[in-house]
């Protein structure tokens, strides 16, 4: 198996005929000393096909069983960290994919503590083509079932004793459940709805498994004369307040062909959307999608969607009314407000596997436009920018890898959940990027605002990355190497159907990481806290290189807490950032001022400015106040601080710059909690 997940919608295949068919296998049969596959069984093969098994058989051992009275089982495991090399196949058919009936797949596992497991059900005859679904078999005792990415029923296995693991699929209805030991632990709708075979294939160092009793069961259906079949709801899932657009997948599952029939769907029991359709000549056991033209608005709690099709070419009742009501519950997320989620992506054009982590970031910003900043940063080719290249690549290990608010990093397919973790997470600041553009000298400003929203302790940090899109090259250095070419790897966003490399004058890159500043740490913001409503400004200057297109560029406004990790972000185009406004401040990309938060009877200024030895911190204080100074380098160090206590009146603190070297450094001066940062130079 060359591949593990996937985001695609595969077609469904049709058959004409079906007859019904068992098969088990307990293993008993075989030769121990002889791998199980080639010529010991007509039934399995391999990945690579080999004649008489070859490098990817699996062994039948005697180390463990589950039949009763027997002593075989195969077993799977690896030692390397892409797994294999095993790598088995079991047909459910001998070419045709199964897409109607009844079909029972049960297979006995036996997993080491610590350890894992997995398997995927083939959609089609070419291998990793289409994956109906992934089964991972986790190392925390988790069975989680993916389809096309998705997590779509969970459960849990023991570590150390055998448990029986039932799939059971109606694929008339599009009806998938999975059972653990004879009970249910989920029922979901597959977007890929038809079966080949099955895969089974040790993923990495910590797979090891046994397996034992496979067997499967395929009850046919018989096509009634006229039968319209609801197969799918398509709608995702999401944020609450999204909107949303169903698509209704219709079947033909009669022998006539359907011209014509009438959909109704409906959220929460509601006032359902009636749609009719017209004009089709929709062959026996083919399939269309229905776009539902109305819109649907995501809502705390369940969302329980129900589509019916009725009066299928003007007849009324059609054949066979058991797959005429289809149902989906989604249960969106309650973003936190003002929250805006970063996705950091390690990529490059000469990344064979990097198409992938492109395909989902822009999956993730079209599904959650609003709440998301997608940040690729390029490594290796003409797109990279040093300082921010060198600095995620000490995170992450191999491309692509993705880093989401900096939290650990995973691979680009892993995105969406940790967004969902995050997206829930009360951002401390609300950020908002203001911008000034001359398109003569190509300078653009930036002002990026935080404000604080709950009272913060630590040293928070900001900082602003432009990116771009739509970013395209003329050389060969632009190419994007692709491991998907032909689909051997499955399919992958349209990737699948371009060569590899893919030129460059079909290219475009988006979320292209252009500057980042003043540094990937960010710079000193709030000192060591920072009251509710306290407002920090930074501003930057970047100036566009003629190359550049400025009605592409976003920018992505960073509010970074003490541990490294994002707390959030402000994300808009030049044009959105005007509208919002610049908010004035010193120049230079390492400069940050604070809209002083204080009360007019708290008043501060630093003299003599620059200074070569002493200065002073003059405060005009009406009333008794708590103060504290800290002083910072310029590269976000911290040189001193000290809490003054309670003081009142006209005051004088004196700063010792004897001992620092010439430059610029800023003093942090916090008055009852709201702190106003200073420029103050050593000459």
């Amino acid at each position: 198996m060359k591949k593990i997940t996937t985001i695609t919608l595969g077609c469904l295949l049709a058959i004409t005929s079906l007859k019904a068919q068992t098969f088990s296998d307990s293993f008993e049969t075989y030769t121990v000393t002889t791998p199980l596959l080639g010529v010991q069984s007509p039934n399995w093969r391999t990945w690579s096909s080999t004649v008489g098994g070859g490098a990817d058989d699996v062994p039948v051992v005697t180390s463990d069983n589950h039949t009763p009275g027997g002593s075989k089982s195969i077993y799977f495991s690896s030692t390397l960290s892409t797994g294999g090399p095993a790598d088995v196949i079991l047909p459910f058919t001998a070419s045709t994919p199964l897409s109607t009936g009844q079909f029972t797949f049960t297979s006995w596992f036996k997993i080491p503590t610590g350890k894992n497991g997995y398997f995927n059900f083939q959609g089609n005859a070419t291998m990793g083509n289409q994956y109906a679904l992934d089964c991972f078999m986790t190392s925390t005792g988790a069975i989680n079932i993916e389809n096309s990415g998705t997590i779509v029923a969970t459960g849990t296995h023991p570590f150390g004793a055998w448990f029986e693991l039932t799939i059971k699929v109606n694929l008339n209805t599009n009806k998938w459940e999975l059972l653990v030991n004879g009970v249910s632990q989920g029922i979901w709708s597959n977007t890929i709805n038809q079966i080949w075979g099955i895969d089974i294939y040790p993923t990495d160092a910590s797979s090891s498994y046994w397996v034992d009793d496979v067997s499967y069961n395929v009850a046919p259906y018989t096509l009634p004369a006229l039968n319209g079949a609801l197969n799918l709801i398509g709608i995702s899932n999401g944020l609450v307040g999204q909107s949303r657009n169903p698509a209704i997948t219709v079947r033909n599952l009669g022998t006539s062909v359907i011209n014509s029939f009438t959909l109704a769907i409906s959220q929460n029991a509601g006032a359902p959307v009636i749609q009719s359709v017209s004009g089709l000549s929709l062959a026996s056991l083919s399939s269309t999608v229905i776009n539902i033209a109305t819109p649907f608005t995501l809502t705390a709690g369940a969302n329980v969607f129900t589509s019916t099709i009725t009066n299928v070419n003007g007849l009324g009742v059609d054949g066979d009314i058991s797959d005429n009501v289809i149902s989906k519950t989604l249960t969106p997320v309650t973003p936190a407000l003002g929250k805006v989620v970063v996705a950091e992506e390690g990529t490059g054009t000469w990344c064979q596997w990097c198409p992938r982590g492109a395909v989902y970031m822009d999956a993730m910003k079209s599904k959650y436009a609003g709440y998301f900043a997608p940040i690729a940063v390029h490594n290796g080719d003409p797109m990279v920018v040093t300082a921010y290249d060198a600095a995620i690549g000490t995170l992450i290990t191999g491309y692509p890898s993705a880093l989401v608010d900096r939290l650990p990093k995973i691979d680009p397919s892993g995105i969406e959940t940790d967004l969902l973790a995050r997206v829930v997470v009360a951002p401390k600041a609300f950020v908002v990027n203001g911008a000034n553009y001359n398109s003569v000298t190509r300078v653009l400003n930036v002002s990026v605002k935080s404000t604080i929203q709950t009272a913060i302790t630590g040293n928070y940090k900001v900082a602003c990355v432009l990116t771009e899109d739509s970013v395209k090259g003329t050389g060969s250095t632009y190419n994007q190497s692709n491991a998907y070419a032909g689909g051997a790897s499955g399919v992958m966003g349209g990737f699948e159907l371009l060569a590899n490399p893919v030129p460059a004058a079909l290219m475009r890159y988006d979320h292209v990481a252009r500057f980042i500043s003043p540094s990937f740490a960010g710079y000193p913001a709030t000192g060591t806290s920072a009251a509710a409503g306290a407002i920090f400004t930074y501003t930057y200057t970047f100036t566009l290189p003629a190359s550049y297109n400025s009605s592409k560029i976003n920018i992505v406004g960073l509010f970074i807490d003490p541990t490294g990790k994002i707390d959030n972000a402000g994300t808009s185009t030049i044009a959105q950032a005007i509208t919002n406004g610049f908010v004035s401040g010193p120049s230079g990309v390492d400069v940050g001022v604070i809209e002083t938060p204080f009360a007019p009877d708290a008043q501060v200024s630093i003299f003599p400015n620059p200074s070569s030895n002493y200065s002073s911190i003059k405060l005009n204080l009406a009333k008794s106040s708590s103060i504290q100074v800290s002083i910072y380098s310029v590269n976000g160090s911290l040189i001193g601080n000290k809490d003054y206590g309670q003081l009142n009146g006209n005051l004088t603190l004196p700063v010792d710059m004897t001992q620092l070297n010439s430059g610029m450094y800023f003093v942090n001066v916090t008055i009852n909690g709201s702190t106003s940062m200073y420029k103050l130079i050593k000459e």
